[in-house]
Parts: C-alpha cells; structure tokens; sequence
C-alpha cells in the first residue's frame, strides 16, 4: 500500500531530479537548503536516483546522466507552469484550420495544444507523443499519424529516424515544438539529443515552424539544436518572457505572440 510519506518521497526525488537538470550540476549542500531536509536525506535522494540512471553523482553533488539529460517524468513536466502552458495550449490551437496537416512534437506544451483539437475535422496530426495519440484516439475527425520508432519511457515518446522519410508524403503546413530553450544563436534547442533527432528534420518538413514555450525557456540553451532561428516562423510565450529578447527576436522578422 502507498503511504502518503512515499509519495512525498517520490515527490521530492522527481523535484530533485528538476533541480539538476535545470542547473545542470549542483551540490547536496544546495539542495539541502532548497528542500528542508538533511544532506544526509538528499544524498540518499540522489543515490536513489542514480540508481535509477538519472543522474551520475560528483563530488558534494549531482549532474544529469547523458542518457536521461533533461527526460523528466511526463508527470512532472505537465506540472509545471499549468496554466501558462493551458493559455499557449489554446493561442497555438487557434492557428490550426479544419484540413490542416500539422506536427506535434512530445513536449507538455504541445499536449496542452491537443486538448483543443477534439472538435476540428479533418485534421491530420503526425506526433511522436504517445499521451498526445491517446488524448486523440477518440477524436473522429482527426486522423493520427505516429512518427518514430524507439520507446522513451520517461516522457512518452518515441524517438529514432523510423517512419520520417514517409511524412514527405505529408504536406506538413504547421509543426509545433517545445524547446529546453531559445537562444539567438542556437536557435531551438533540446536537452535530449534523441528528441532533437526527431524534430530536426520535422522543422525542415513543416512549412511553417511554432515554438511554444513558456517564459523560462528564454536564453536557455540544451545539448542539442534542432532548429535555427531562421526556421522559425512563429513564437508562441506567456507574459513573463523577457521584453528585450522578445523584441529581438521580433527584428529577425519572427511573430511572437504573448498570452
């Protein structure tokens, strides 16, 4: 039976493991403090998860493990910044026609644009998501397409070149990606280079190329570019996005649309 102690437990851990993969290295000593609880607790945390291939840890600390770099629990990424994520959801579901073909990556921000498109009619949606394919499974006007092949369990999705040279059939008007971060001079980028695999060449497929993504992705920068700012047509952010490097990203000719 599930105490309410193991699920702050594992609450906490999931917490954690944010924290490192936001910082990228961090100390026990940090997190200690962060957390209200002994380093003797986070250092047992951090073994825990270790354990679990997430992260690899240093000494007096933690970094992301390379294989599970920036892959959080789907759960805890759908957590954060709910509603700033539901207001993108809906602007970025608001560009979508009735006939449209469209892609959507396996980003939480893209899922929040899903839950808006229940009633178009046909639409055709090509994801690697496995929660965006199941939140549209019942939807009869809707037709799914699955882009990848390889299981990543951890957000979801799948990832590897499986299938994409078959979506050049498709006439892709829009795709819609979440980002680790955006950078004037990495463009979009990705903290899994398994996910950046995928979306690269969807952002050259896609005639027109979304970013949605919340305030806190501004100037930051993942392992991996998946598209440059040259790509991308349309920035979709909250109103907690830096005014000055909206404004720059507006004089590359780029439309940022604020929710």
């Amino acid at each position: 039976m599930t105490t309410s102690v193991d699920l702050y437990l594992e609450e906490r851990r999931q917490a954690i493991l944010a924290a490192v993969v936001d910082e990228r290295r961090i100390s026990v000593a940090a997190l200690s403090q962060r957390f209200g609880v002994s380093e003797v607790t986070i250092r047992s945390d951090l073994q825990a998860l270790a354990q679990r291939g997430l992260i690899v840890r240093t000494h007096g600390g933690a970094v992301p493990a390379d294989g599970a770099m920036g892959d959080l629990a789907l759960s805890l990424r759908r957590q954060q910044r709910v509603l700033e994520k539901s207001r993108i959801g809906q602007a970025g579901a608001a560009l979508i026609e009735d006939g449209d073909a469209i892609f959507l990556d396996s980003s939480s921000t893209s899922l929040a644009i899903a839950f808006h498109l229940k009633q178009h009619r046909y639409l055709t949606v090509a994801t690697n998501s496995l929660e965006i394919m199941r939140e549209l499974f019942d939807a009869d006007g809707v037709d799914l397409v699955m882009v990848g092949g390889v299981l990543q369990r951890e957000t979801a999705s799948l990832v590897g070149a499986y299938g994409l040279a078959d979506l050049q059939a498709f006439n892709l008007e829009k795709g819609f990606f979440g980002a680790h971060g955006i950078n004037l001079e990495a463009g979009l980028t990705d903290v899994s280079a398994d996910e950046a695999a995928v979306k690269r060449p969807l952002a050259l497929m896609c005639r027109s190329v979304i970013a949605v993504l919340d305030a806190t992705k501004w100037g930051r920068v993942g392992v991996a570019s998946f598209a440059g700012m040259d790509r991308i047509t349309t920035v979709i952010t909250d109103a907690g996005a830096p005014a000055q490097l909206i404004d720059k990203v507006r004089a590359l000719g780029i439309e940022v649309v604020v929710v």
